[in-house]
C-alpha cells in the first residue's frame, strides 16, 4: 500500500494563481494581492534569550513557513491547502528548499511539489 503524504504542497511560481485555497509566501516584505494569506520571509531574531526549543537557529524561510502554518491552525487566516512561493532570487529558492528539508517545523507540515 503506498504512503500518502498529507503535508501542504509548496509551488514556486512567478505569478500567483489567485485561487482561494492558496496562501502566498514572499521573499522580503512586498505586497501580495492574491491568496488567502501572505507571509514574508526575512531575517527573524528571537524575542528572548536562546536556550529553549523555540529559539534554535531557524532560517527566515523556515520561520515564515512556521508562522504561516500557525496562523492557519489558529484560524487567523482562511484555511488553505497549498502555498505559492514568489521568489526574487535564486538564493531565496535555495533557502526555501533547505527549510523544507531541514527545518523540523517546516518539514513536518510542508513539502515541495
Amino acid at each position: 500500500m503506498p504512503l500518502i503524504d498529507a503535508r501542504i504542497p509548496i509551488s514556486i511560481v512567478t505569478v500567483p494563481s489567485g485561487t482561494p485555497d492558496a496562501a502566498s509566501l514572499v521573499e522580503g516584505d512586498g505586497e501580495v494581492a492574491a491568496g488567502v494569506a501572505a507571509a514574508y520571509f526575512q531575517e527573524v531574531l528571537p524575542s528572548h534569550a536562546p536556550g529553549c526549543a523555540c529559539c534554535l537557529p531557524r532560517s527566515a524561510a523556515g520561520a515564515a513557513l512556521g508562522a504561516l502554518f500557525r496562523a492557519r491552525a489558529l484560524g487567523t487566516v482562511p484555511f488553505f491547502t497549498r502555498v505559492e512561493v514568489l521568489l526574487a532570487t535564486p538564493s531565496a529558492e535555495a533557502a526555501l528548499r533547505q527549510a523544507v528539508e531541514a527545518d523540523p517545523v517546516a518539514a513536518s507540515y510542508f513539502r515541495l511539489g
